[in-house]
């Protein structure tokens, strides 16, 4: 599952006063980047997402990462099954 297909867009980004380069729709879905200068002066930005410490443990169980990943698969196939309303449970 590709979450950040290359892009192609291309922009002439210019600096303001204190140096600062807005990506604007380039940073939509990104939290943060990791940036490096290459010896010939280019600066390669890496799109990172954070995730919250609490579900880092899905991460981390591959068994459960794949379960997940099979879900979502057969979600968006419509292989699902009513289950009814779990609204009895909310109280408890």
């Amino acid at each position: 599952m590709d979450y950040f297909p290359l892009m192609t867009q291309t922009l002439n980004l210019r600096p303001d006063s204190k140096g600062r380069v807005t990506l604007g729709k380039l940073a939509e879905g990104i939290s943060s980047f990791h940036a490096r200068q290459e010896k010939d002066g280019s600066i390669v930005l890496v799109p990172f997402v954070e995730i919250p410490l609490r579900e880092s443990w899905l991460f981390k169980n591959p068994e459960a990462l794949e379960s997940v990943r099979r879900g979502l698969a057969e979600s968006a196939a419509g292989r699902v099954t009513s289950r009814g309303s779990f609204k009895k449970h909310l109280g408890a």
